[in-house]
């Protein structure tokens, strides 16, 4: 068997969007490419003074449907305008209302002083819920600042959440320097104990209204 010898400069492996990688040869070397799933732009909402912010299948041009398999919504710079306050989130069950779908969630996270004279990593059982239909927090190990330099990001994923057959679960992290100037970074998973639908997502603070940063949400194609 010849071998054939591979010129570097001829393998091409710029991506597309997406995870399965094929490889073609061709007269001038490999050819890898990417294919799969893309990230669909689906609706971006933009906090000012709001009391909460709230994306409903159907409304405002809000898919939450099974157009999708998986959703992920994004927060960037989200400030709240009370300070030592949490960040929360809930959904409603179609037909539902209220955001008080039962939830079962486990939770834990890091952190580190400014200072460096401090650090705290664990599970956070007082942030957890076992079959409970508070709104959950996703500020987890502490509590939310409002100093200019204190705003939290991070992203929510919510898996087949059109399904009427099985729970719908979900995976969340964020990062965000706490109102003790703790750098945090806290992690949370569970589901929505409900066969209904999930057809709307909010997002709000514990207290007051979320003052500025924006939540975008994409669908996984």
């Amino acid at each position: 068997m010849a071998l054939n010898k591979l010129k570097f400069n001829s393998l091409n492996v710029t991506p597309t969007a997406g995870k399965t990688i094929g490889f073609n040869s061709s007269a001038n070397g490999l050819e890898a490419t990417f294919s799969g799933g893309d990230m669909i732009f689906i609706k971006k909402l933009t906090a000012s003074s709001s009391g909460d912010l709230s994306f409903v299948d159907g409304a405002s041009d809000v898919v939450l449907d099974n157009t999708y398999k998986e959703y992920i919504f994004i927060f960037k710079g989200i400030h709240p305008q009370t300070d030592d306050i949490k960040f929360q989130f809930q959904g409603n069950a179609s037909g539902g209302s209220g955001y008080n779908e039962t939830l079962t969630t486990s939770t834990f996270g890091a952190g580190n002083h400014e200072s460096n004279g401090f650090t705290i990593f664990g599970y956070e059982d007082s942030a957890d819920q076992a079959q409970g239909t508070s709104f959950q927090n996703l500020t987890i190990n502490s509590s939310l600042g409002n100093d200019n330099d204190q705003n939290l990001s991070g992203f929510l994923h919510l898996f087949n959440p059109s399904s009427t057959t099985f729970v719908k679960h979900f995976m969340c992290q964020t990062a965000y320097t706490s109102s003790s100037d703790y750098q945090i970074n806290d992690f949370l998973a569970g589901y929505f104990n409900t066969t209904s639908a999930i057809d709307e997502i909010q997002f709000k603070m514990s207290s007051g209204n979320i003052d500025s940063g924006t939540i975008t949400l994409y669908g996984i194609n």
